[in-house]
């Protein structure tokens, strides 16, 4: 184990860059986790671990073989953005988010420009917990290993893949994969969420601002609705998100029972 107790340690530099600075920690291909729950999923799911640093006195179970520094309480407060912090961090491998030739699975959601790294969490958390087979993120979506967003998977971005592309590129990845797309936005064909079929295909979430951009709206073989109060106009995303998933559940256990 290193003791380090200088602000201006080259580790406590590193981290402080991984913390702020996206193409920081795409370029070093390491992002920043918090937290010993979080840290036990990642062991869990074998993520490779690069460093683990505790507050002084903290000794979590399970890092043996792990290069491990201990730093004063304060240190490690100021480097972590909660409100209570719980004394441990640690910096892991990022995956590749480039995706493959062809997406296997039959469940996936397309995040069009969502900024929110708590939405972009927590509608990975989602997806994870309702059995979706990943995400693809497009239109200057929120960087997916951002310490919010990392923090708002609750270890879902440990065991679900995640993809970021071009909107240009997405129709041939969803044409040689063999799925249909669908966006969550009205018009002409718009159909009810309970009567669209959704058990093989990708669903677009759009941002609350937005909506679903007008390049993945021609995409889009149809429209699917979520029904509410007229005096309501719309559902947070990850809400809306929640939703879809749902029934892709339901649609694809029913079309296992038939």
């Amino acid at each position: 184990m290193e003791i380090i107790t200088s602000r201006s340690n080259r580790l406590i530099k590193h981290i402080r860059k991984l913390t702020s600075d996206r193409e920081y920690r795409r370029s070093s291909g390491l992002f920043f986790g918090e937290g010993p729950k979080l840290l036990a999923e990642a062991l869990k799911a074998g993520i490779p671990i690069e460093a683990v640093v505790t507050a002084q006195g903290v000794d979590p179970p399970g890092l043996d073989g792990l290069w491990r520094a201990e730093v004063p309480a304060d240190l490690l407060n100021s480097l972590c953005d909660t409100k209570t912090p719980q004394g441990v961090l640690f910096l892991a491998q990022m995956p590749d988010t480039a995706p493959p030739e062809r997406l296997t699975g039959d469940r996936w959601l397309v995040l069009d420009g969502l900024q929110d790294p708590g939405n972009v969490g927590t509608i990975w958390r989602t997806a994870d917990a309702l059995g979706a087979d990943g995400l693809i993120l497009t239109n200057h979506c929120a960087d997916p290993f951002s310490p919010k967003t990392v923090r708002a998977t609750m270890g879902a971005c440990f065991r679900l893949p995640v993809y970021e592309t071009q909107a240009e590129h997405l129709s041939g990845l969803l044409e040689r994969s063999g799925l249909p797309l669908y966006a969550t936005a009205l018009r002409e064909d718009t159909v009810d969420i309970k009567t669209a079929r959704l058990s093989r295909c990708a669903v677009v979430i759009g941002s609350e601002g937005r909506g679903v951009s007008p390049e993945l709206l021609r995409l889009s073989e149809k429209t699917i609705k979520i029904p509410m109060r007229e005096r309501c106009e719309s559902l947070n995303a990850a809400v809306a998100a929640a939703v879809i998933l749902w029934e892709m559940t339901l649609f694809s256990c029913t079309d296992n029972v038939q």
